[in-house]
């Protein structure tokens, strides 16, 4: 895999894992939009491992 490609790949998996701590810090999580962001963030980790 290109090294920026998976540079990009990482940034967008640690993007998407703030995403879920700011959400899981609000009073009222959306327990469908984290479920959702996990899974993004699953594709991300099974793309990096992957290739």
């Amino acid at each position: 895999m290109e090294a920026s490609h998976h540079q990009a790949l990482q940034t967008k998996h640690a993007g998407l894992e703030r995403l879920i701590q700011a959400e899981l810090s609000r009073p009222m999580p959306d327990p469908t939009m984290i479920q959702s962001l996990k899974r993004r963030k699953l594709r991300i980790k099974e793309e990096m491992v992957g290739a």
